[in-house]
Formats: structure tokens, C-alpha cells, sequence
């Protein structure tokens, strides 16, 4: 899918970090609420959506697993992000007695994962019991519907996480009667413990309706992308997906990368991958679930390292990673069912494809409409100079970073190497080798016509690009220097916890909020033109 008769040629999107959106009334971690007024913010600007992390399901009880891109499963959605005050059930903050803990949270410069958890499971736990008693006719219809469409597999994700709660050990540790997802076996639960697995079935539909409002409100407003959700390559290996589909994924391997100049020792993610003779068996059922998962609510979705596709490097459990091995997947099937897929819900799919890649593995990508993704600080040449504007891909989702590398003000002033440095890590990079980088930039800039090398010259620079697709990261918009994620760190480094420092509901009086979207008009990507 290609965005449609009537999308534009080019179009931009703001990139944000849902959880760390800050505003007036949210617990201290952003939520579906807060995305609804970004959607409203994106129309007011001009933008064609909104582009988020994975809002996968992660393990809400142990909230330090911060990463997004370390999922429970992708088939399940991140009850914190519900926006409990807007639930008809719950009783209010006062009632719940949690308005102290609340004020603590909407307080605090990162996201304090453990306290927003807390209060989210007690306000969801207290919504539930009050649906049980006096839910609404319309309201117990509707929940009943979004059971029924869940079919099996929202029944065995509820189970898993009654279970997984109460033994308190790796899936693989339990008793052998529920090492497997056997429905004959979960029945039995699901009949004696009806009340309790139901309330995990009740948050699900909570973050899905909540979603879907945000997906229905971007259609209201005609953006012509709508929600850009992007998709993590693994998931973890304790998770609800490995549990499920033990046949379509290899939880005995994790993905990661092999040896190169920059890693020598290799890399492992510690995730699992799908298993490509497991997914062929199925008639890559698993794979066809998780694409749908995201699919149903964005007008585009990114496939984290989409190498994937075609080949992924895993690692046994208990070797270093090192001593991984590529294993083959079924390219052009893969590429089928994605297409399909991406028919079905009209959703256009980027593939992160950054770093070296097999030949031709691009070109396949553009034959099946799948686009690039272009990052500025990466496309240069051998010399080190920036590739010029007109370089960039047609068919491309195109940014000047991404939440791995620096922001584009700590890049400039050499925050990222300052922290790595301060961190004891390799930087990978010198300050000598940043200054003729910047010195790199403001030649290309200025060889384009403009004169100054601020974020503003960067964000006309690309979306004069004939690139389909601009993204923005709200933190390159508001100059901050820190960046999402450190790669290589844990505790050392704040990742997927920092808050941003404005308001939402201040955004958008922000000088450089407008000073993006009128560039962003001023090149012909604004919507409508």
C-alpha cells in the first residue's frame, strides 16, 4: 500500500515518545488522552501524523523493563498508556486514594516507571471490580464484543499473565501442565479463576478502545497518515509471544548482530525471533498476528531491522555472541504476507534498513513497496561529506536521527560524546572528527542556500528531499540534548525514561513548533497544501 489516491506526494510527521509526553493531567508517563491532542496538534500544523515507539505489551509488574523495543508481546498493547481518568468505572483519584501519589508522579523529570505501574494496576484493579457490579448494559456488550474478537489468543495472553503472577518464574520453570499454551489446559483456569484472568481481558480492552479513538480522531481530522507505529524485531524470551507460539518462535536463540569493526565482540539483544520453518508450517500465521496487531490502528508502520525478513543472526543461549550464525528466512513469502498485510489496512511499511545490507536486499524491498529509511546523520560519503538533498529516496521515511544516536543539539555541541566519555564508553568518535562533521554539515547546508547550521537550516534541508516521508522528533523541535536511548547501557543511562520539558498543552505555543511547520509549508508538505 502506497498511501492512496488522495494522500500527497510529500508529507511530514512529528515523532514523539509517547510515554515521555508531559501534561497537566497525565500520571507522570504520557498516554491515549495526550495522543489524541498530538493528532489535534499534527492537523493544526499541517503534519500528516503522529509517529510513536512500539506501544507493545511489556511486563507492567516489572516496570524497570523499560525498553519498548523489548517486548512481552506484540500482539497485546501497554496498559500504561490507558488514560484511567477518562474510564466511566473508575471511582476518581480522591476515591481511589491516590491523588498524593499522582501529584508525586506529575512531578518527577523522568518517568518513574514502578510508580506509575503501582498506581495504574490499583485505579485498573478498581475499575473492574466496580464494571463487575455496575457496568452498564452497553458497556458489558461492548467488552463481551472485543472478547469474542479476541478470540483464543486474548484468552491465552490473559492466562499467561495470571500465571506468569502467580508462580513468579520463567514460563519454562512452571509446572508441565501450562509450559504450553494447550486451550484445553487454560480452560480449567479459566473457568475456576474467571474473575481474576478476566481483569487482564478488561485492560486489553480498555488500551484498545482508547487506541482506536486516536486512530478514529485522526481519520475525523483527515490526516493522511494518521498513527506511524513501529515494530520491535524481537520479543523477550519470558514473554507471552515465545510462551504462545513456541513453534513459530525460537526462544532457545536470541537475535542480535555479528562481529564488525565497531562491536568486535558481536551483539546480543536478548530476544527471540521467529523460527522460519515454524512460520512456513503455520502458514506464517504468527507473523501475519503480529503485522495485524499494529496494522489496525496506523496509516504506516516501520519494521524494526528488516533484515529480518530475509535473515537474522541468532545466538544459542550460553555462547558468546560471537559464535552466532545467520539463519535463512523465506524472503519472498515474507515480503507476500507483509504486502497483503499492508492491503488489507492500508498501511504503508517503512523497513529500517540502516547499516551494510546483502545486495539487492533494498531493491527487492522497493519491488514489493516497502520503503527505505534514510537517516541524515548516516547518509554520507566515504569522505565523510553529506549526501545532497536531491539524493534521497522517492519511496523514503527520511529523519536526522534516530532514538539510538544524539539528538541534533547534542550532536552539535558534542553532548553524546561528553556523557559516553563520562560513562567509561567507547565514543566511537572524536572530538576532532564531530568538529569536521559539523564542518561537514554547514558546507551541505550552505551549498543548498542556507546560510545558518541550526535545526531549522537541517528541517528545510530535508523536506526539500523528494522523499516521501519526514519525520520529526519532538526533541530535535524543542533543541533538547539528551538522547532517548543510550545503546550499551542500562541503569547507567536514563533510556525510555526522560520527560519532555514543555507541557503538551504549551506545545503549541512553542516558537520552534511553528517555526517547523512553517517550513514544513513552505516546502509543499504540509496537508492540506
Amino acid at each position: 500500500y502506497q498511501g492512496g489516491q488522495t494522500a500527497p506526494a510529500r508529507m511530514w510527521a512529528l515523532a514523539v515518545q509517547l510515554y515521555g509526553v508531559r501534561s497537566l493531567r497525565n500520571w507522570g508517563h504520557g498516554d491515549f488522552t495526550d495522543l489524541a491532542a498530538l493528532v489535534d496538534l499534527a492537523a493544526d500544523l499541517g503534519a500528516a501524523g503522529i509517529g510513536l515507539n512500539p506501544l507493545h505489551a511489556l511486563f507492567d509488574d516489572r516496570a524497570a523493563d523499560a525498553s519498548p523495543y523489548a517486548p512481552n508481546s506484540r500482539l497485546f498493547l501497554n496498559p500504561l498508556y490507558i488514560d484511567v481518568e477518562a474510564v466511566p468505572e473508575f471511582p476518581g483519584l480522591k476515591a481511589a486514594g491516590l491523588q498524593d501519589e499522582i501529584d508525586r508522579l506529575r512531578g518527577q523529570t523522568t518517568v518513574d516507571y514502578e510508580g506509575v505501574a503501582n498506581a495504574k494496576t490499583r485505579a485498573l484493579e478498581l475499575a473492574y471490580e466496580t464494571f463487575l457490579r455496575q457496568g452498564t448494559k452497553e458497556r458489558q456488550h461492548a467488552f463481551a464484543r472485543f472478547r469474542d474478537g479476541g478470540g483464543s489468543t486474548l484468552a491465552r495472553f490473559a492466562c499467561f499473565e495470571w500465571l506468569r503472577r502467580k508462580f513468579g518464574h520463567p514460563w519454562w520453570e512452571w509446572p508441565p501442565a501450562w509450559r504450553r499454551a494447550e486451550d484445553e489446559s487454560l480452560a480449567q483456569i479459566g473457568h475456576t479463576e474467571a474473575e481474576a484472568i478476566g481483569l487482564f481481558e478488561f485492560v486489553q480492552w480498555l488500551a484498545h478502545d482508547q487506541l482506536d479513538r486516536c486512530r478514529a480522531k485522526a481519520q475525523e481530522r483527515k490526516l493522511p497518515l494518521g498513527l506511524y507505529l513501529d515494530i520491535a524485531v524481537g520479543v523477550r524470551t519470558d514473554g507471552f509471544d515465545a510462551w504462545c507460539d513456541q513453534d513459530a518462535v525460537l526462544s532457545g536463540m536470541a537475535v542480535g548482530a555479528p562481529p564488525d569493526a565497531l562491536n568486535t565482540a558481536g551483539q546480543n539483544w536478548g530476544l527471540s525471533g521467529f523460527n522460519p520453518a515454524g512460520l512456513e508450517e503455520r502458514q506464517f500465521e504468527a507473523f501475519r498476528r503480529m503485522l495485524r496487531a499494529s496494522m489496525r490502528y496506523a496509516g504506516a508502520i516501520r519494521l524494526d531491522h528488516v533484515l529480518g525478513l530475509k535473515r537474522l543472526y541468532l545466538i544459542p543461549h550460553g555462547v558468546q555472541a560471537s559464535q552466532g550464525a545467520y539463519v535463512r528466512f523465506p524472503f519472498e513469502a515474507m515480503l507476500a504476507v507483509t504486502a497483503l498485510s499492508s492491503m488489507e489496512y492500508k498501511c504503508i511499511v517503512a523497513g529500517e534498513d540502516l547499516g551494510t545490507v546483502p545486495e539487492n536486499f533494498r531493491e527487492a524491498l522497493a519491488e514489493w513497496g516497502i520503503w527505505t529509511y534514510q537517516v541524515m546523520l548516516f547518509e554520507r560519503s566515504a569522505s565523510g561529506a553529506f549526501l545532497p538533498a536531491e539524493s534521497y529516496r522517492e519511496n523514503a521515511l527520511v529523519s536526522f536521527g534516530t532514538h539510538d544516536v544524539a539528538t541534533f543539539a547534542g550532536w552539535r555541541d558534542h553532548h553524546d560524546l561528553a556523557i559516553k566519555q563520562a560513562l567509561g564508553m567507547d565514543a566511537g568518535e572524536t572530538g576532532e572528527q564531530r568538529h569536521s562533521a559539523l564542518e561537514a554539515l554547514r558546507r551541505a547546508l550552505q551549498q543548498h542556500g542556507l546560510e545558518s547550521a541550526d535545526f531549522t537550516s537541517v528541517a528545510r534541508y530535508l523536506a526539500d528531499t523528494r522523499s516521501r516521508l519526514l519525520v520529526i522528533s519532538m526533541e530535535d523541535i524543542l533543541g533538547l540534548a539528551d538522547q532517548v536511548n543510550l545503546p550499551g547501557t542500562t541503569h547507567e543511562h536514563p533510556n525510555w525514561r526522560r520527560r519532555l520539558p514543555v507541557a503538551l498543552e504549551d506545545l503549541k505555543n512553542q516558537p520552534a513548533l511553528s517555526a517547523t511547520a512553517d517550513i514544513m509549508r513552505s516546502a509543499g508538505r504540509s496537508y492540506p497544501a
